[in-house]
C-alpha cells in the first residue's frame, strides 16, 4: 500500500471518528460510522491473503448491519417523537434496537462473534486499530444515550461477555485471538456500568486501550503473531519482553498495576448501586481471563525454547526500544499511585 493510500484512510478513519463523537444527530453520528468503515477495509485487507479479504468481509457484513440497526432505531424514535438528538431517545422499542446495534459495532455477546475472526485476519497494526480507536465512536453514543438503555439488559450482556471471552480464550494459540476475546472480556466491565456511571465506562475505555496499544506495539516490535512463537522472544528482546509481562498482568487488571484501577471503581460503584451478587458474579468470571494472560505471560518471559529442536537461534537484538512502547508501557503500569486524582475527573 502506498504512503498516500495509507495518508487518506488514516486521516478518513480520523475525521469519522471526529464526525460521530461531536454530532448531536442521528444522521451525522450514522455517517461518521460509516466513512469510519469504509476507511478500515482496505487496511484490514491490504496483505490480500484470503483469510484477510475474509476478515474484510465479515467486517464489513456486520457494520453494515449494525449501522442499519442503529439508523432504524432512529427512525423509529423521531417517527413517534419528533427527536433526531441523540440524547433524546425515549421510545422503548427503538432503545432495545439501538442496544443491539451497538453491541454489534463493539464486539459485545451475543453479538461478538465476528471480531476474533477480523481480529486474526487483520495485521497487528490494523488490529490495534479495530481493539482500540474503532470502538471509540460506538462507546461515545453508548455513552450519551446511556439514561435511556435497558440496565438489566445490559447487566446480563456484561456478563455474558466476560463469561465468554474468558472460556473461548482459554484454548486459544493464535495471539490475536486471544487478545479479542480479551477484548470482550473487558466490553462486558465497560457495558455493566453504563447505566449508573457513564464516566467510569469511558474511563475504563481509555486505560484498556492505553494497555493493549501497549501489548499490540510490542508484539509488532517483536514481530510476534502465536504463542510457539513467543516462547523465543526471551532471548532476542529480554527488556521488551519483561515490558510484555507487567503489561499483560496490567491487562489482567492485577494491583498495583493500572489496569486493577477500573476493575476496583467498578466493583465500588456496583456495590453502592446494591449490584453486589453482579459484581461478585463479573469478578470471578474475570478470573477466567487471568489465566491467559498469565499464560501469555509465562510463555514471553518464563518459557524458553528446548535446545533440540531445530528452530532458527534469535540474535538479541541491538536497536533501542521504542520510545513510544516505553512511555506506554510506564503508564499502563503505574497510574495506580495517582487514583485520587484520577477519580477526581470522574
Amino acid at each position: 500500500m502506498t504512503p498516500q493510500a495509507k495518508l487518506i484512510f488514516t486521516s478518513s478513519l480520523i475525521l469519522g471518528t471526529t464526525i460521530t463523537i461531536s454530532s448531536n444527530h442521528w444522521i451525522t453520528a450514522w455517517a461518521g460510522l460509516e466513512i469510519n468503515t469504509l476507511a478500515i477495509l482496505p487496511l484490514i485487507a491490504k496483505s490480500h491473503h484470503p483469510r484477510a479479504i475474509e476478515a474484510a468481509t465479515k467486517y464489513f457484513l456486520t457494520q453494515a448491519t449494525a449501522s442499519a440497526l442503529l439508523l432504524f432505531s432512529a427512525m423509529m424514535n423521531a417517527w413517534y417523537t419528533g427527536q433526531w438528538d441523540i440524547t433524546q431517545l425515549t421510545h422503548p422499542t427503538a432503545c432495545l434496537i439501538l442496544t443491539s446495534a451497538l453491541a454489534m459495532k463493539l464486539g459485545l455477546a451475543p453479538f461478538h462473534f465476528w471480531f476474533p475472526e477480523v481480529l486474526q485476519g487483520s495485521p497487528l497494526t490494523t488490529a490495534l486499530l479495530l481493539s482500540t480507536l474503532m470502538k471509540f465512536p460506538p462507546m461515545t453514543l453508548l455513552f450519551m444515550t446511556s439514561p435511556s438503555l435497558n440496565p438489566t439488559l445490559l447487566t446480563y450482556m456484561a456478563i455474558l461477555s466476560t463469561a465468554l471471552g474468558g472460556w473461548m480464550g482459554l484454548n486459544q494459540t493464535q495471539i490475536r485471538k486471544i487478545l479479542a476475546f480479551s477484548s470482550i472480556s473487558h466490553l462486558g466491565w465497560m457495558a455493566i456500568i453504563v447505566s449508573y456511571h457513564p464516566k467510569l465506562t469511558l474511563l475504563n475505555f481509555y486505560l484498556y486501550s492505553l494497555i493493549t496499544a501497549t501489548v499490540f506495539l510490542t508484539l509488532n516490535t517483536i514481530k510476534t503473531s502465536k504463542l510457539s512463537t513467543l516462547m523465543t522472544t526471551w532471548t532476542k528482546t529480554p527488556a521488551l519482553s519483561t515490558m510484555l509481562l507487567l503489561t499483560l498482568l496490567s491487562l489482567a487488571g492485577l494491583p498495583p498495576f493500572t489496569g486493577f484501577l477500573p476493575k476496583w471503581f467498578i466493583i465500588q460503584e456496583l456495590t453502592k448501586q446494591s449490584m453486589a451478587p453482579a459484581a461478585t458474579m463479573i469478578s470471578l468470571l474475570s478470573l477466567l481471563s487471568l489465566f491467559f494472560y498469565l499464560r501469555l505471560a509465562y510463555c514471553a518471559t518464563i518459557t524458553l525454547p528446548p535446545h533440540t529442536t531445530n528452530h532458527m537461534k534469535q540474535w538479541h537484538i541491538s536497536k533501542p526500544t521504542p520510545s513510544a512502547i516505553a512511555i506506554l508501557t510506564t503508564t499502563s503500569t503505574m497510574l495506580l499511585p495517582i487514583s485520587p486524582l484520577i477519580l477526581t475527573t470522574v
